[in-house]
């Protein structure tokens, strides 16, 4: 068994390897707190035939039982993965793919368990860095040892790994993984904060990242295997040099149509025409050809780009292309917008519901309840293909939380703004940047809504072109597809006029330097207010009354102690007011109280019930009471639902009262005044101090025994 720790954060992040799961090819468990997390990587023996791509997996399980829970539900285990797990497997997945050498055919698989959780640090960057240590230890060739970290913000100081609470409290949640040289990726959800203050957090995550690399390779020289050699198939040169120098002019031309699909179709047709050809016999020829095109294609790209110094459609390199916004489209959605950039298009809606709708979420670090939702759906007719429309995939999750992630910043308190929300994005054409357009089309929606949003959010995918040996580049403002997909870098950067509100960044190369990062924030910040100022001019401010078709929903403040009185036992009154009513009522522990109602009149019948069944007698105020018990030294009266103050005989008239029955009897309606309440909550009423004093000042006069009529 070898263990190895250094100090993150202040606190000790061990790696050790040997003791658990001995038999995957590389494994080991990083500790940090009490937060554990086992990390597998294994390959298989055979390479896999007949694929050009990397076969990996990467799959992250948290199990309850590392937090002492039990899984709700019917049948008390782990099911289908959640949000979390799916989104965290996303963050292992993205840094280590590109660090595999080219040639690498062979099954392999990354399994991450949490098998303990503190509560109070997060096991995701000690996923990703196990990961990156299992790798290590095995035979599994990678290009560089990675590790990842999380920095916050509070109060303007930067922290490494942050614990649950202080990310809830802070103003930055940022995700930074990298080699020992340079970023590799980086996943971040902030409140506007400032580009300056962004590129001082990732150099304080990449400082602790070098701290922990050395940590693995110690560990990895140690108990490490030997690494597999790749030989990486390489075309014919003849067949390449051929292919080059008579495909390069028309597939340039090609790819520089601007029209997406008809593009796409001049590319195909360049490699069918030279495919025709060549003998059908001649499979190895033909594969070979294959596979120089496709490199091809990413050589026109670097070229125009770094040798040419203009993109493949003409723009400059910080172009935002043509831009229109929609808003209203759509009837009977509570919002709606169609933001159209270029040839990405998304219909993006917004929907409005009640604290019911809220969804309720299980983690190991506990059960939380969800307010605001965004959910992103890529159809295939989004770029013209035929495939079968499923659940949302691992990409769709990914986009619809990085966009909601943007948003989150600026969606208005329950306190202010009692609604759940939901924010739909259907993209209905794509070619680069669906998630940014998710962002642009997600702030109309709710601003259509009516939604007071603190400001609207706009975003901007980022691309870069790198020539590694020369260190030539070029930063690319909204990239378009073939961009993305030949490019060095997806850059996505959201946020307001005043700051960021999330980021995330993919590599392809081995990593990139702070200068290059810099750079591409401040064209992403000049690019992010060119697309708002197009926004504002289509919509201002947000609608200042939400959609008829949504519920309104009307808050109330009422004492804490007067809780039980709305509620009932066990929910009787609240029940019966929403049979009486129809409304949905919803109490909060503070005494907030939401009554939400399509009908106004509906909702002010219910807000009066509970307005009586909580109200607090007022001193020197007067009530219309029963009485409810007659006793020697006076009456109860009850002048509020279930709140009774004692009428004393002395209070009743301006007499002597000898008999209180001869003056009221139980059930009688009495007007009274409040002219006590002391500290217990006792209430003394008065009857007199609402009647006319006698004239000559008799106290006997008018006695009812002496007001009797006299009978003939």
């Amino acid at each position: 068994m070898h263990t190895g720790a250094v100090n993150v954060g202040g606190q000790s992040l061990t790696i050790e390897t040997g003791k658990l799961a001995k038999q995957a090819n590389g494994s080991v468990v990083v500790r940090y707190g009490d937060t554990m997390v086992l990390v597998t990587a294994c390959y298989s023996s055979h390479e896999r035939e007949g694929i050009d791509f990397l076969p990996l997996t990467v799959d992250y399980r948290e199990n309850t039982y590392a937090s002492g829970r039990i899984p709700g539900g019917f049948f008390k285990r782990e099911g289908k993965p959640p949000e979390k797990e799916v989104l965290t497997s996303r963050v292992i997945d993205r840094p280590i793919r590109p660090l595999f050498p080219d040639g690498w055919r062979r099954e392999t698989q990354v399994v991450a368990f949490v098998i303990s959780a503190d509560k109070e640090n997060d096991s995701d960057v000690l996923a990703l860095t196990g990961a990156s240590a299992a790798l290590a230890l095995s035979e599994i060739p990678l290009q560089a040892t990675i590790a990842a970290v999380r920095v916050g913000m509070l109060d303007g100081k930067l922290l490494i790994n942050p614990t649950y609470e202080q990310r809830r409290s802070g103003s930055l949640d940022l995700v930074v993984a990298g080699s020992r040289d340079a970023l590799v990726m980086v996943e971040a959800g902030a409140k506007e904060v400032s580009e300056e203050d962004m590129i001082l957090a990732l150099d304080a995550g990449h400082g602790a990242i070098r701290q922990i690399i050395d940590e693995i390779d110690s560990l990895a020289a140690a108990a490490g295997k030997t690494k597999l050699k790749v030989d990486a198939k390489s075309p014919d040169p003849t067949v390449a040099a051929e292919v080059e120098s008579q495909l390069i002019g028309p597939l340039a031309d090609a790819m520089r149509i601007r029209d997406k699909l008809e593009s796409y179709s001049a590319v195909d047709k360049v490699l069918e025409d030279y495919l025709a050809t060549l003998p059908q016999e001649d499979a190895e020829r033909r594969a070979d050809t294959k596979s120089v095109f496709k490199g091809l294609k990413e050589k026109v790209l670097r070229d125009e780009v770094l040798e040419r110094g203009q993109r493949l459609d003409g723009r400059a390199f910080d172009e935002i292309r043509n831009i229109t916004c929609d808003v209203g489209l759509l009837p009977r959605a509570h919002g709606s917008a169609v933001f159209t950039r270029g040839e990405t298009q998304a219909l993006v809606t917004s929907t409005l519901g009640t604290a019911d709708d809220q969804q309720k979420i299980e983690l190991v670090d506990g059960e939380t309840y969800r307010r605001f939702m965004l959910h992103y759906n890529f159809p295939p007719f989004s770029v013209g293909e035929v495939k079968f429309l499923r659940g949302p995939g691992r990409r769709e999750i990914g986009h619809g939380n990085l966009a909601e992630r943007s948003l989150l910043p600026v969606v208005p308190g329950e306190d202010t703004f009692p609604y759940t929300i939901r924010v739909v994005s259907d993209i209905l054409e794509s070619n680069g940047s669906s998630s940014m357009a998710s962002v642009c089309g997600g702030t109309l929606a709710l601003m259509d809504a009516g939604v007071p949003l603190k400001a609207p959010v706009a975003g901007v995918a980022m691309g870069l072109i790198l020539d590694e040996t020369t260190g030539r580049h070029a930063v690319l403002s909204d990239i378009a597809g073939a961009e993305d997909h030949y490019g060095d870098m997806d850059f996505k950067v959201a946020g307001t006029a005043d700051g960021i509100t999330a980021l995330q960044m993919d590599i392809k190369v081995g990593g990139i330097t702070a200068d290059i990062m810099q750079q591409a924030l401040e064209q992403a910040k000049a690019g992010r207010l060119h697309i708002l100022e197009r926004m504002r001019a289509t919509l201002q401010d947000p609608r200042t009354n939400i959609s008829s078709h949504a519920p309104r929903i009307v808050t109330i403040q009422i004492p804490v102690d007067k809780i039980r009185d709305v509620i009932g036992p066990g929910g009787k009154t609240i029940r019966s007011i929403i049979e009486r009513t129809g409304v949905k009522i919803d109490v909060e522990d503070d005494g907030r109280v939401n009554v939400a109602s399509s009908d106004d009149a509906s909702a002010q019948k219910a807000i009066s019930i509970i307005e009586e069944l909580t109200a607090t007698p007022e001193l020197n105020k007067s009530y219309l009471g029963t009485v409810q018990r007659i006793t020697d030294f006076g009456a109860f009266v009850e002048v509020l639902p279930g709140v009774d103050g004692l009428l004393h005989v002395s209070e009743i008239a301006h007499y002597r009262v000898k008999e209180v029955r001869d003056e009221l009897q139980e059930g009688e309606k009495v007007l009274v005044k409040v002219i006590n309440v002391d500290p217990s909550g006792k209430i003394r009423l008065s009857r007199k101090a609402l009647l006319d004093r006698p004239a000559g000042g008799d106290q006997n006069a008018g006695n009812r025994r002496d007001r009797q009529p006299v009978k003939s």
